[in-house]
């Protein structure tokens, strides 16, 4: 992320010491962040206009702005051969910041996209000139509609920002008018955002994954579902995965809901929660149930449980997304312990 300006301080009074008035120091950082929040998870293209006039991004503003960041990622055997930068240069919100989802990640892992470790997400706002206490919107490309965004999303969550969304979407952003701007992106004034605590009760481990699918159809298991956001073709083994070499097939039990089944297909925006609750029910999801979401590398997965979540449907607690996905079960599992299934 070389195209972002070197690290300047930030212009803190809100947050140190006490007021003229004797309040405490975050009282008015509180107060613009409970003014300037969404109703929802999900924003509406015409909410975030109003709420960009209101509370504009700018680099020398002290107080909490609304902050679009845009996460388009393309998969690595895209036919047009696509990367987010790429459609991020030449369409985007008007001051947006790029997150790049194959560099924000792990990079000891073996695995593509595994959540990095606080220090580094701290190190990523930071450099992208994110503040705790903005407010940040999250979107995907035209191309794709929800795609990636809801990764992103997630994995602010995991590490705490208070008040993150997801644009509901970006291609009805353009559809309907709203400004757009292309070029070089321009600098951001960085700052140095605090290291986080990563919640880990959001996220679900291969060892804990596998002691799901060993377990499955056994007498007195919890009967935790796993919800497999990739395509029927992969799911079922019947088409290849696209990174070369990996087996596709599902885990044991798993239900396939690929993940564009919960967008209209026409705009590619989430479904109203009614026909979202419709699918999972259609699919035999038990709310009742923990839920764990998987994709191929963690990405889609998150666009479940955006969806699970705005469907109300299943305990905020007892979900979670399975970080490495089907690229690290592929690649850990022994063949010996028949934990990767195919439909005949």
């Amino acid at each position: 992320m070389a195209y972002f300006s070197a690290v300047r301080p930030l212009r803190m009074s809100l947050l140190r010491g006490v007021g003229a008035r004797g309040l405490p120091a975050n009282f008015a950082v509180t107060t613009f962040a409970a003014r300037r929040s969404f109703s929802s998870y999900l924003v509406a293209p015409q909410e975030l206009a109003d709420a960009l006039k209101k509370s504009p991004p700018s680099p020398i503003s002290s107080e909490p702005r609304v902050i679009p960041l845009c996460a388009s990622w393309f998969l690595p055997n895209d036919p047009q051969g696509r990367t987010g930068i790429q459609v991020f240069r030449e369409k985007r919100i008007p001051k947006a910041r790029f997150f790049d989802l194959d560099k924000v990640i792990d990079k000891r892992s073996p695995y593509p996209h595994m959540l990095p470790s606080p220090k580094g997400f701290a190190e990523a706002m930071s450099e992208l000139g994110i503040r705790r206490e903005d407010t940040v919107v999250v979107y995907d490309s035209q191309e794709l509609g929800i795609f990636s965004a809801p990764r992103v999303g997630w994995t602010m969550k995991v590490f705490g920002h208070p008040s993150v969304h997801i644009l509901n979407n970006f291609r009805l952003w353009v559809d309907q008018g709203f400004p757009t701007e292309s070029g070089n992106v321009w600098t951001v004034e960085c700052g140095t955002y605090p290291i986080p605590e990563m919640d880990e009760n959001k996220v679900a481990q291969f060892e804990e994954v596998r002691e799901v699918a060993q377990d499955y159809n056994k007498e007195g298991a919890e009967g935790v579902q796993v919800l497999d956001a990739r395509s029927y073709g992969r799911w079922s083994g019947k088409d290849p995965e696209p990174r070369p070499g990996l087996s596709s097939g599902h885990m044991p039990g798993s239900i396939n809901i690929p993940f564009d089944a919960v967008l209209d297909p026409m705009t590619k925006a989430f479904l109203p929660a009614d026909k979202l609750r419709d699918v999972f029910v259609k699919k035999g999801v038990d709310p009742e149930k923990p839920i764990i979401s998987s994709c191929g590398t963690g990405v889609t997965a998150c666009v479940i449980e955006t969806a699970l979540s705005e469907a109300n449907y299943g305990s905020p607690e007892k979900r979670k997304v399975y970080d490495g996905s089907w690229t690290e079960w592929a690649q850990r599992v022994k063949p010996s312990d028949s934990l990767i299934r195919k439909e005949e």
